[in-house]
């Protein structure tokens, strides 16, 4: 098995997967274009070019980034896919140089192995604004939040000046 950064090729796959899923009520639904306009967050694992599972990172800024839509087929979980998956963008994470990586899940013991933590939805303001206010599940809300490294001191809402004079050189 191994992973690769998704391309625009992969896009049937990751949409048939993550639609089944959320068919299931385990993952949020991702429309086409979505994932279209999104591909460059993907990773996929695939084993002798068979596609796998897919997972994404989506950058806040380097103070923040979550993974998620990470999904693994049904037959080929408790193989590793998923761990390399995480393990992939963690890596792109650092490459960035983001300090904190979230995720929103229903299987909280799989990401606490991987070194994440229980969080509070209210301390991750970019999620919220950006994503959670115009999600189906608001109010009805059973993920549970985690972060790997130190939660952010500031949003992208409300940058601190330091933050804006770096973006304006």
């Amino acid at each position: 098995m191994r992973t690769r950064s998704a391309k625009l090729p992969d896009v049937g796959e990751i949409l048939l997967l993550i639609t089944d899923l959320a068919s299931r009520d385990v993952l949020l639904p991702r429309t086409l274009p979505e994932i279209c306009e999104n591909i460059r967050d993907f990773v996929v694992v695939e084993d002798e070019g068979q596609f796998l599972g897919c997972g994404a990172l989506h950058l806040y800024g380097q103070h923040l980034a979550e993974i998620r839509s990470i999904a693994v087929k049904p037959e080929a979980q408790g193989r590793g896919a998923g761990k390399l998956l995480v393990k992939a963008l963690l890596a792109e994470a650092q490459r960035q140089k983001v300090e904190c990586v979230c995720l929103f899940t229903r299987i909280p013991d799989f990401f606490a192995r991987m070194g994440f933590a229980l969080a509070a939805k209210e301390d991750l303001p970019d999620k919220l604004y950006k994503d959670c206010l115009r999600c189906p599940k608001l109010h009805c809300c059973d993920e549970i939040t985690m972060v790997r490294g130190p939660l952010p001191t500031f949003a992208i809402l409300d940058p601190p000046e330091s933050v804006l004079v770096n973006i304006q050189t």
